[in-house]
Protein backbone atom coordinates (compact mmCIF):
# COMPACT_ATOMS: atom_id res chain seq x y z
CA UNK A 1 0.00 0.00 0.00
CA UNK A 2 2.94 2.44 0.81
CA UNK A 3 4.29 1.62 -2.30
CA UNK A 4 1.20 2.58 -4.56
CA UNK A 5 1.06 5.74 -2.75
CA UNK A 6 4.10 7.04 -2.83
CA UNK A 7 4.08 6.34 -6.86
CA UNK A 8 0.44 8.24 -6.88
CA UNK A 9 2.22 11.01 -4.80
CA UNK A 10 5.09 11.20 -6.73
CA UNK A 11 2.88 11.20 -10.29
CA UNK A 12 0.80 14.07 -8.85
CA UNK A 13 4.20 15.95 -8.10
CA UNK A 14 5.66 15.45 -11.00
CA UNK A 15 2.41 16.03 -13.09
CA UNK A 16 2.20 19.42 -11.42
CA UNK A 17 5.97 20.65 -11.87
CA UNK A 18 5.45 19.90 -15.91
CA UNK A 19 2.01 21.30 -16.37
CA UNK A 20 3.50 24.74 -14.05
CA UNK A 21 6.80 25.04 -16.47
CA UNK A 22 4.81 24.27 -19.87
CA UNK A 23 2.50 27.20 -18.40
CA UNK A 24 4.91 29.32 -17.72
CA UNK A 25 7.33 28.50 -20.71
CA UNK A 26 4.43 28.86 -23.45
CA UNK A 27 3.78 32.75 -21.89
CA UNK A 28 7.37 33.69 -21.81
CA UNK A 29 7.89 31.86 -25.46
CA UNK A 30 5.71 35.37 -26.60
CA UNK A 31 6.23 38.85 -27.48
CA UNK A 32 3.87 40.75 -25.11
CA UNK A 33 1.88 44.06 -26.28
CA UNK A 34 4.38 47.13 -24.77
CA UNK A 35 3.63 49.15 -22.45
CA UNK A 36 4.63 51.70 -19.72
CA UNK A 37 3.33 51.54 -15.90
CA UNK A 38 2.13 55.25 -14.96
CA UNK A 39 1.42 54.21 -11.13
CA UNK A 40 0.33 51.41 -9.06
CA UNK A 41 -1.98 50.90 -6.32
CA UNK A 42 -1.77 47.45 -4.94
CA UNK A 43 -3.69 44.78 -8.10
CA UNK A 44 -4.37 47.54 -10.32
CA UNK A 45 -1.74 49.47 -12.69
CA UNK A 46 -2.63 52.36 -14.79
CA UNK A 47 -0.49 52.02 -18.24
CA UNK A 48 0.57 54.18 -20.98
CA UNK A 49 0.01 51.65 -24.13
CA UNK A 50 1.99 53.29 -27.59
CA UNK A 51 0.31 52.74 -31.03
CA UNK A 52 0.06 49.45 -32.07
CA UNK A 53 -1.67 47.19 -34.93
CA UNK A 54 -4.15 44.60 -34.46
CA UNK A 55 -5.25 42.29 -36.41
CA UNK A 56 -9.26 41.45 -35.68
CA UNK A 57 -11.97 39.30 -36.41
CA UNK A 58 -15.76 39.16 -34.99
CA UNK A 59 -16.37 36.44 -32.29
CA UNK A 60 -17.87 33.15 -32.86
CA UNK A 61 -17.54 30.05 -35.00
CA UNK A 62 -13.54 29.75 -35.98
CA UNK A 63 -12.69 33.47 -34.46
CA UNK A 64 -9.25 32.11 -32.62
CA UNK A 65 -8.16 29.61 -35.94
CA UNK A 66 -8.90 32.76 -38.48
CA UNK A 67 -6.37 35.26 -36.55
CA UNK A 68 -4.53 32.02 -36.18
CA UNK A 69 -4.64 31.20 -40.27
CA UNK A 70 -3.78 35.32 -40.67
CA UNK A 71 -0.77 34.57 -38.92
CA UNK A 72 0.25 31.58 -40.43
CA UNK A 73 0.99 32.69 -43.49
CA UNK A 74 -3.05 33.11 -45.01
CA UNK A 75 -2.53 36.77 -45.57
CA UNK A 76 -1.41 39.01 -48.96
CA UNK A 77 2.25 38.64 -48.28
CA UNK A 78 2.18 35.11 -47.11
CA UNK A 79 4.29 35.91 -44.12
CA UNK A 80 4.80 34.10 -40.91
CA UNK A 81 3.98 36.01 -38.31
CA UNK A 82 5.11 35.31 -34.76
CA UNK A 83 2.04 34.88 -32.04
CA UNK A 84 2.14 37.65 -29.16
CA UNK A 85 0.38 37.92 -26.41
CA UNK A 86 -1.83 38.77 -24.95
CA UNK A 87 -5.18 37.67 -26.94
CA UNK A 88 -7.67 40.74 -26.74
CA UNK A 89 -11.45 40.39 -26.57
CA UNK A 90 -13.19 43.75 -26.90
CA UNK A 91 -17.04 44.56 -27.24
CA UNK A 92 -19.83 43.70 -25.30
CA UNK A 93 -23.01 42.51 -27.45
CA UNK A 94 -22.64 39.68 -29.33
CA UNK A 95 -22.71 41.28 -32.80
CA UNK A 96 -19.79 44.14 -31.56
CA UNK A 97 -17.55 41.56 -29.48
CA UNK A 98 -14.15 40.94 -30.99
CA UNK A 99 -10.95 38.76 -30.96
CA UNK A 100 -8.04 40.61 -31.84
CA UNK A 101 -3.67 39.67 -32.09
CA UNK A 102 -1.51 42.93 -31.62
CA UNK A 103 1.33 42.45 -34.18
CA UNK A 104 4.58 42.11 -33.09
CA UNK A 105 6.54 45.27 -32.39
CA UNK A 106 8.97 44.90 -34.80
CA UNK A 107 6.25 44.77 -37.94
CA UNK A 108 6.12 47.65 -39.26
CA UNK A 109 3.31 46.74 -41.90
CA UNK A 110 1.20 44.01 -41.81
CA UNK A 111 -0.10 42.62 -44.89
CA UNK A 112 -3.50 42.33 -45.69
CA UNK A 113 -6.12 39.73 -44.76
CA UNK A 114 -7.19 37.00 -47.60
CA UNK A 115 -10.25 36.21 -45.26
CA UNK A 116 -12.67 39.00 -45.46
CA UNK A 117 -13.69 38.20 -41.29
CA UNK A 118 -10.11 39.92 -40.78
CA UNK A 119 -9.27 43.14 -40.62
CA UNK A 120 -5.98 44.95 -39.93
CA UNK A 121 -6.57 48.04 -37.83
CA UNK A 122 -4.18 50.72 -35.89
CA UNK A 123 -4.81 51.64 -32.53
CA UNK A 124 -3.85 55.17 -31.28
CA UNK A 125 -1.57 55.33 -28.09
CA UNK A 126 -3.75 55.39 -24.93
CA UNK A 127 -3.90 55.34 -20.95
CA UNK A 128 -5.19 52.21 -19.47
CA UNK A 129 -6.68 51.56 -15.74
CA UNK A 130 -5.52 47.67 -15.54
CA UNK A 131 -6.44 44.79 -13.03
CA UNK A 132 -4.82 41.52 -13.59
CA UNK A 133 -7.01 38.37 -12.24
CA UNK A 134 -7.07 34.41 -12.79
CA UNK A 135 -9.62 32.32 -13.56
CA UNK A 136 -11.87 31.90 -16.50
CA UNK A 137 -13.15 34.65 -18.88
CA UNK A 138 -14.97 37.28 -17.80
CA UNK A 139 -17.08 39.86 -19.34
CA UNK A 140 -18.00 43.50 -18.57
CA UNK A 141 -20.58 42.22 -15.82
CA UNK A 142 -17.86 39.99 -14.69
CA UNK A 143 -16.22 40.54 -10.97
CA UNK A 144 -12.82 41.86 -12.69
CA UNK A 145 -14.72 44.56 -14.46
CA UNK A 146 -16.58 45.34 -11.34
CA UNK A 147 -13.20 45.88 -9.38
CA UNK A 148 -11.89 48.15 -11.74
CA UNK A 149 -14.59 49.65 -11.88
CA UNK A 150 -14.64 50.65 -8.81
CA UNK A 151 -11.27 51.21 -7.87
CA UNK A 152 -11.70 54.14 -10.84
CA UNK A 153 -14.44 55.90 -9.02
CA UNK A 154 -12.64 55.77 -6.00
CA UNK A 155 -9.81 57.25 -7.76
CA UNK A 156 -12.12 59.63 -9.46
CA UNK A 157 -11.02 58.25 -12.63
CA UNK A 158 -13.23 58.04 -15.65
CA UNK A 159 -13.90 55.58 -18.30
CA UNK A 160 -12.99 56.83 -21.94
CA UNK A 161 -14.53 53.92 -23.65
CA UNK A 162 -15.20 50.16 -22.66
CA UNK A 163 -13.13 47.37 -20.98
CA UNK A 164 -10.96 45.03 -22.90
CA UNK A 165 -10.04 42.09 -21.74
CA UNK A 166 -6.66 40.23 -22.25
CA UNK A 167 -5.70 36.60 -21.90
CA UNK A 168 -2.34 35.25 -22.26
CA UNK A 169 -2.74 31.86 -21.79
CA UNK A 170 -3.21 28.75 -23.75
CA UNK A 171 -7.12 27.23 -22.94
CA UNK A 172 -5.28 24.00 -21.88
CA UNK A 173 -4.18 26.18 -19.00
CA UNK A 174 -5.33 25.30 -15.14
CA UNK A 175 -7.51 28.39 -14.11
CA UNK A 176 -6.05 29.23 -11.30
CA UNK A 177 -2.69 29.63 -13.40
CA UNK A 178 -4.15 31.57 -15.74
CA UNK A 179 -2.81 35.42 -16.31
CA UNK A 180 -6.07 37.68 -17.47
CA UNK A 181 -6.53 41.40 -17.70
CA UNK A 182 -9.58 43.91 -18.06
CA UNK A 183 -8.13 46.92 -18.84
CA UNK A 184 -10.53 49.95 -18.99
CA UNK A 185 -9.21 53.02 -20.85
CA UNK A 186 -8.81 56.34 -19.14
CA UNK A 187 -7.42 60.03 -19.02
CA UNK A 188 -4.80 60.50 -16.11
CA UNK A 189 -4.24 64.13 -15.51
CA UNK A 190 -0.40 65.80 -14.78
Amino acid sequence: MSKMLWWVASSVVVLSATTLTGCFATRAGYETAPYQVVRRDGKVEVRSYPAMTFVETPTGGDDFMRLFRYISKENAGEQKIAMTTPVFMTGAGSDAKKMAFVMPEKMETAPAPKDGKVQVRRIEPGTFAVLRFRGDQQGPDGEACRTLQEWMKAQQLSATGPATFGYFDPPWTPGFLRRNEVMIPTVVGP
